[in-house]
């Protein structure tokens, strides 16, 4: 138990350094003279950090909230109270799905920033999970045709890089063309990272920054992955068209009036990790916010890392792995499924315990934001192996137990896992 309220206790610092409101307060306020002399200021966005990022540009501009206009993207569930910033429900939860009514607000994104004077000034509010909040194909790609064209990458177990180059050259917002469309004096774009890296163009595919990726690109993506043939039609023609030249590119360059601040990433929830297994009494071995890969193979790496630590050490890690589903997996997560093959390659080893969590409180199209296990979760358990094998972690962490439920957390910088050692 004592293991247990530890890891807990080391995860939980992890995500309340990441919060969003507070880190754009402190942004907002350094942006206070350029703000003040703005006769509006136009706030869009979109992702699963939105809502809490929206009440911190309300908080720090209380004084001044008859001047502030805007609308954000969110997931259901990711709520708050603003008064001059509409947060739009552009998805349910536990769906990564873009719909409807995502393209709704993009929509009025687009005319809110296209409407702004000379004088106007617009914050931008990024974050993880923005791709499927932010949707608008171009024509002729319907939204099923996205979400085919997505699902099968993947499945596929492309990276989230490799699938937004694909998504950026299907869309009229993604790749920069949000913030294309802006003439004001000035556009700052507040960034949460929930990428390996931190790269502003992969963010939410980089809606407010300029795309290094081409039509190109796009279609190398598919044919790495043997795709081509099983795309919609409609999405390799177009990406064909562009790649002939017959269509415009996403903006390689946007106007100096455009700026960014990366303001929440992976680093700075492990930092704050680090300080509190520090203060438990562990010593702390970071592996640092780039891990990425398959699932289980990083799992039975960090295991064989695991094995050489002496007592009281905690291993960290953060980053985003991937897990190439086939045609008829379970049900779980990346998170999940890390924490099973962590238990099943540490076996019996007794006084060790591994939580995996997504920050965003999700993991995959379920209730969990990772889980907890250790070698008794594989003794009251029925078949691990089976369950890995099938990709289906969920119900198997179900029966006993071990699901880490922390419902929401309103941030979203990738994965943090950690391992004790007691």
């Amino acid at each position: 138990m004592t293991l247990r309220a530890d890891a807990l206790e080391i995860w939980h610092a992890a995500v309340d350094a990441a919060r969003p409101e507070p880190l754009v307060i402190a942004a907002v306020e350094q942006l206070r003279p350029l703000l003040e002399s703005a006769p509006t200021v136009r706030v869009v966005g979109c992702g699963k950090a939105g809502a809490a990022m929206a009440v911190g540009v309300e908080t720090a501009l209380a004084d001044c909230l008859d001047r502030i206009i805007g609308w954000v993207n969110v997931p259901e569930g990711f709520t708050a109270t603003t008064k001059r910033i509409h947060l739009h429900g552009a998805r349910p939860v536990g769906s990564n799905a873009p719909t409807p009514a995502g393209i709704d607000g993009a929509r009025a994104m687009v005319q809110l920033l296209a409407d702004a004077g000379p004088e106007g000034i617009a914050i931008g509010l990024i974050s993880g999970g923005g791709s499927a909040l932010l949707p608008w194909p171009v024509e002729g790609v319907t939204l099923a045709d996205k979400l085919a064209v997505t699902s099968l990458l993947a499945g596929s177990g492309a990276t989230i890089g490799e699938m937004n180059s694909v998504r950026k050259h299907l869309s009229r917002v993604k790749g920069g063309r949000l913030a294309e469309g802006f003439r004001g004096k000035r556009f700052v774009a507040l960034i949460v990272s929930d990428v390996v890296g931190d790269a502003l163009d992969v963010i939410a595919s980089g809606p407010t920054t300029p795309d290094p990726t081409t039509y190109a690109d796009a279609l190398a993506v598919l044919d790495r992955y043997d795709l081509r043939s099983r795309a919609p039609a409609s999405v390799v023609a177009q990406l064909e068209r562009g790649r002939r030249g017959k269509l415009p590119e996403t903006p390689k360059v946007l106007p100096a009036t455009v700026e960014h601040r990366l303001i929440g990433t992976n680093a700075l929830a492990l930092a704050a990790a680090t300080r509190t297994a520090e203060r438990l009494g562990y010593r702390v071995v970071s592996l640092g916010s780039a891990v990425e890969g398959e699932t289980a193979d990083v799992a039975r790496r960090h295991a064989a890392i695991v094995r050489t630590l002496r007592p009281r050490t905690c291993l960290l890690s953060g980053g985003e792995t991937t897990v190439t589903l086939g045609r008829h997996p379970g049900k779980g997560g990346r998170n999940q499924e890390y924490a099973l093959a962590m238990a099943l390659a540490l076996g019996d080893s007794p006084n060790i315990l591994t939580l995996s969590g997504g920050t965003d409180g999700e993991d995959g199209p379920t209730d969990a934001a990772g889980a907890i296990a250790d070698a008794d979760t594989l003794r009251r358990g029925t078949d691990p192996a089976g369950h890995l094998a099938r990709h289906d972690a969920y119900p198997f962490f179900d029966a006993v137990g071990g699901l880490l439920r922390t419902g929401l957390t309103g941030t979203n910088v990738m994965d943090v896992r950690l391992t004790l050692v007691g």
